[in-house]
């Protein structure tokens, strides 16, 4: 895209401090926002958001070292409680200037409510989205599915879901399927393409092969899932993101 637009922007809602170890070893490996950073066709700008004060810290001294040129705003607290503060940071776009973003969300469990991304929306907004259907959401149903929970409600941006999980579970869905499927057609209200199960990248637990999370991309534009679907043929079988707490320091 990056002939094709004005301005490309790099959003990261949960971007920790730069660095993560990964688990069981002694390596410790560059996180998404120092990928995103070095990439050859760098975008034009780059938001991070960091609920831990002392992580967003590290990072802008990570990013001033490794990448001093870029444009980088960043936002300090929770993503779903800054939201407008990082709308605001988007670039504005015109019949004359066009942007186009994309928005990393990757927390370890369902705790991105879709009022966020809601109103992330109402801008030229690519999503790839990190979904802990079976790391989070499968091991706590019982919690989750209790009436007076409320994480998979501002999940999906719905309180009636439970209604339909029960039709779903006598059919024998699983409940990592249900979730999958319910999000999807909610993204669908945003004018998001829904994507099935077997369209979101599986991250496996390499040790015991256990599915732990599923990447999905959700685009308003059927070239994004072109480009995605070539993600999905040449991307490596073995994908993890088993890492320990982000390196702070």
């Amino acid at each position: 895209m990056k002939d094709k637009w004005d301005e490309l922007v790099y959003i990261e809602l949960y971007a920790g401090s730069g660095f993560a170890k990964i688990k069981h070893e002694s390596r410790v490996i560059a996180g998404s926002p120092i990928r995103a950073l070095i990439v050859d066709n760098p975008f034009s700008k780059y938001i991070f958001c960091e609920k831990q004060p002392e992580e967003l810290r590290v990072l802008e001294e990570r990013v001033r070292r490794i990448a001093p040129s870029r444009n980088v705003s960043y936002v300090s607290g929770d993503c779903n409680e800054r939201v407008d503060d990082i709308l605001a940071e988007i670039p504005s776009a015109s019949a004359t200037h066009r942007v186009l973003s994309l928005c990393f969300v990757d927390p370890f469990d369902i705790g991105i409510k879709f009022a966020t991304l809601r109103k992330l929306s109402v801008r030229y907004l690519d999503f790839l989205v990190l979904l802990a259907f079976y790391m989070d959401a499968n091991r706590n149903v019982e919690n989750y599915a209790k009436e007076e929970a409320i994480k998979i409600d501002e999940f999906l941006g719905s309180s009636n879901w439970r209604d339909r999980w029960k039709i779903r579970q006598r059919e024998g869905k699983k409940f990592p399927e249900f979730l999958a499927e319910e999000f999807s057609n909610a993204m669908g209200t945003l004018g998001y393409k829904p994507q099935p199960l077997y369209k979101m990248k599986s991250i496996r637990m390499p040790e015991r092969n256990v599915r732990l999370y599923s990447l999905a991309l959700f685009s308003r534009h059927p070239r994004a899932y072109t480009l995605w679907d070539e993600v999905l043929k040449y991307s490596t079988p073995q994908t993890t993101f088993n890492f320990e707490k982000p390196v702070g320091e």
